[in-house]
């Protein structure tokens, strides 16, 4: 068995070529966050991986294996739950909404992804109805699931590049009034 215990965070460093053609290990979110776990690669050698503990690894992420060679990690499709704003609530509420749901998804510590239009959690249909009663948009997919690092780690998910100041995004960042939801809302939510 080909052993792997050296991590490179997204390939850095590397050359983009060399990577793409590494052979790859297409992995969960539940494998992805253990440090010592066998798998098998796309050129079907087996491999034992053995990561300091705490490690997590991510789409993206290159390990080395003994031999000196390179493994490209792909973030495997799994069941995830995405969760989208309301389309029937107002452009301007859309935002809050998803951050109302994060902060909740926050205060029971789950694992999420944050997307500027839209949150993924592991299924779970107690939130799914929670999230719902909140107006959100539940919908079962198969996808990667790149769930948040958190504020003291130092390999954080991949996040959309910024190359200008906030003030350039030109829209108000409070929340509009005047739509609400009282007994008789009937829209539905996935």
């Amino acid at each position: 068995m080909l052993q792997a215990s050296k991590l490179i965070p997204q390939g850095q460093g590397l050359a983009r070529t060399m990577v793409q053609r590494a052979a790859h290990l297409e992995l969960d979110w539940d494998v992805r966050q253990k440090s010592r776990f066998d798998t098998v690669a796309s050129d079907e050698r087996h491999v034992g991986v053995f990561l300091p503990r705490g490690t997590v690894v991510r789409g993206g992420d290159v390990l080395v294996t003994q031999d000196g060679s390179l493994l490209r990690v792909v973030a495997a499709p799994q069941p995830v739950l995405r969760i989208t704003a309301c389309p029937d609530h107002p452009e301007s509420e859309q935002a809050f909404d998803l951050m109302r749901a994060a902060y909740h998804l926050g205060n029971r510590h789950v694992p999420i992804e944050l997307q500027p239009d839209h949150l993924k959690i592991e299924p779970d249909h107690v939130l799914a109805d929670m999230l719902r009663a909140m107006h959100l948009t539940v919908v079962e997919v198969r996808e990667p699931f790149e769930p948040e690092a958190g504020a003291y780690s130092t390999h954080h998910a991949a996040a959309p590049s910024h190359d200008h100041g906030h003030a350039d995004h030109g829209h108000a960042h409070g929340r509009a009034h005047g739509h609400s939801h009282g007994p008789d809302h009937k829209h539905a939510h996935g």
